[in-house]
């Protein structure tokens, strides 16, 4: 009779995780795509944060300031924030998961919109706890179907805001009214990986409603209009009490020196940011409009105040077949069936040849159906 060796069992809970899908660069078979899956900056990374990065490289031997002082003196500078409430992490991925281990476990619930950043799953049952999904409302975030499903057991609540991967955007009086809905003990996490791509006046309130309330972090990104993705940079924002905790299990000496200086150079190039986001409006309100004259196709684009659309496909052209012929014509979108959206095609916005051609290949397929 062969001996049953004894081995480590993973916890319960790790088994019930999907892990994180990546967007494609790549066709099932090898061949090399341009990446328009991943929401990247398609203009690249500005020549100021090129240079700071390259020229922090000189120093490789000595570990990076794991307080990242300059950095959060920067960001603070740029946001009109104190420094010493700013948290910086591995991406905002880190900051989102540190968020969830802080203060959610087993027996306890998360709360997230349905449609939702897929790292939010991810974070509550990597602790144990439950994760509730609110009922979305057109694909964008329904704050009274989120309150309803508040319940004792409620620890943490996670909005994308605007939202990944469906664009959409919730107002401020909207997000206040969730804030003023959840009880104290509640933390709400505020994921504004795209916040850049907004105009002034699009500004959910999201940081002052953190200065005030001792149960609010806002989380951002440099990866996206930054164009530092490769560095994986995040920062957060919350009440002194909150960031105490969250440094407490943050993994130290988390950001790179180059990462470090490429931030804050990229953060003080305000130009770079307006041309990027500049160029993201035009292009996603042109590609918009192409793909919203193929209704009569069964297209449809859900509106996004990102630097991506969600297209949906209704008629005989499919969201699988759309992308298998856009990886034909050597580009990679995000399919979606592992959200729930098995219907549905994200695209990054890119330069202005590969938008237009994205538009044509749709257009051929679609007619073609």
């Amino acid at each position: 009779m062969t001996e049953t060796l004894a081995k480590p069992a993973p916890k319960d809970w790790i088994l019930g995780i999907s892990p994180y899908v990546p967007g494609k660069s790549a066709t099932d078979d090898g061949r090399p795509l341009i990446k328009l899956s991943a929401n990247e900056n398609p203009l690249g990374t500005g020549a100021a944060a090129r240079a700071a990065l390259v020229a922090a490289t000189a120093d490789l031997a000595t570990y990076p300031d794991p307080g990242a002082t300059r950095l959060r003196e920067a960001i603070g500078a740029v946001h009109g924030l104190d420094p010493a409430q700013i948290i910086y992490g591995t991406g905002s991925d880190e900051l989102l998961h540190i968020a969830a281990s802080a203060y959610a476990g087993p027996g306890d619930e998360v709360l997230y919109v349905r449609y939702g950043f897929a790292v939010y799953d991810i974070a509550a049952r990597r602790v144990g706890a439950t994760p509730v999904i609110a009922p979305d409302k057109d694909y964008a975030t329904d704050v009274d179907a989120l309150l309803a499903a508040v319940t004792e057991k409620t620890k943490v609540v996670f909005l994308a805001n605007p939202n990944n991967p469906t664009g959409t955007m919730t107002s401020r009086e909207e997000i206040a009214r969730l804030h003023a809905g959840l009880r104290p003990d509640i933390l709400f996490v505020l994921d504004q990986a795209y916040a850049e791509y907004l105009d002034a006046d699009e500004d959910d309130g999201g940081l002052e409603l953190a200065r005030t309330a001792n149960n609010v972090f806002v989380t951002r990104t440099f990866s996206k209009i930054y164009g530092l993705a490769a560095e994986r940079i995040g920062w957060g924002y919350a009440s002194a009490e909150v960031i105490d905790i969250l440094h407490r299990i943050r993994a130290p000496f988390n950001v790179t020196t180059a990462g470090q200086a490429a931030a804050i150079a990229a953060i003080n190039d305000s130009a770079w940011v307006e041309s990027s986001r500049t160029h993201n409006a035009r292009w996603r309100e042109w590609l918009a409009g192409e793909i919203g004259a193929l209704s009569n196709h069964g297209l449809r684009v859900v509106p996004s105040k990102t630097n991506f659309l969600l297209i949906l496909f209704e008629g005989k052209l499919t969201a699988e077949a759309a992308m298998k012929g856009l990886w034909e014509e050597g580009y990679a979108t995000r399919w979606l069936p592992g959200q729930g959206l098995p219907n549905g095609l994200r695209i990054t916005i890119g330069t202005k040849a590969q938008t237009r051609a994205v538009a044509n290949t749709l257009r051929a397929m679609a007619e073609s159906a």
